[in-house]
């Protein structure tokens, strides 16, 4: 397992903030860095702070946003493997411990980004990860996004959903390619349920390349919905 990087190198460029951009559909703020990338460079995982510019809360430190990927995590989630990992975090004491590091790792990691943000304490989500630990799994987006970005061993079932998602993605390959719109001009408009002042999106609509729209975690959206 590897710790956020503490070097400028993964700050994110104006070309990455532009590739969010256009991979979630509307514009991306609050990006701290670029947690994890494709083999090509392109932005797989971006660390968002943990109180965004308006000042609503955001749990979901690590925001998975190449299309591909998220699409392919859909799956698995409609598949059922959510429901199977929970049986499994109950049956299991040593999974269920490693799960619970997981999210003391998601809170370290947490804290490391909002100081590189600058956001400072944030006592709306203390304690609060994301994706449903320590307990639980309720979004393997945020599970998948920690794995990208901290590495192999971070979460363990993290790690086994990016091996189950291997017949649609993995790591040694681009995927980029028609993923997401290169050519129209950079989304300006944002849908998002945290929209401007921390209001709901009129629309009440997610980004186009989500197949639907994340569940509230405490006071912020799950790893699908920033």
């Amino acid at each position: 397992m590897t710790d956020i990087p503490s070097n400028p190198s993964d700050a994110p460029t104006a070309a990455d903030l532009e590739t969010l951009s256009r991979q979630l559909g509307r514009p991306v703020r609050d990006v701290v860095a670029i947690s994890a990338r494709c083999i090509c460079g392109n932005p797989l995982v971006a660390a968002t702070a943990p109180r965004l510019s308006n000042g609503t809360p955001f749990p979901t430190t690590f925001y998975l946003t190449h299309p591909v990927i998220t699409s392919a995590v859909s799956r698995l989630e409609a598949a059922g493997l959510m429901a199977e990992m929970n049986e499994r975090l109950t049956a299991d004491p040593e999974l269920a411990a490693a799960y619970r590091r997981a999210h003391e790792a998601y809170l370290a990691a947490r804290g490391e980004v909002g100081r590189r943000a600058g956001t400072g304490p944030v006592p709306e989500i203390d304690g609060v990860s994301a994706g449903g630990m320590p307990s639980r799994v309720k979004c393997l987006h945020v599970l998948v996004g920690q794995s990208l970005a901290l590495g192999p061993g971070a979460n363990p079932l993290g790690d086994e959903a990016i091996e189950a998602l291997s017949e649609w993605w993995t790591a040694d390959r681009c995927y980029c390619g028609g993923a997401w719109d290169t050519a129209g001009a950079v989304p300006d408009q944002d849908l998002s349920r945290h929209g401007p002042q921390g209001l709901p999106s009129m629309t009440g609509r997610a980004s186009p390349q989500r197949n639907r729209p994340a569940g509230p975690e405490n006071a912020a959206n799950e790893g699908r919905a920033q």
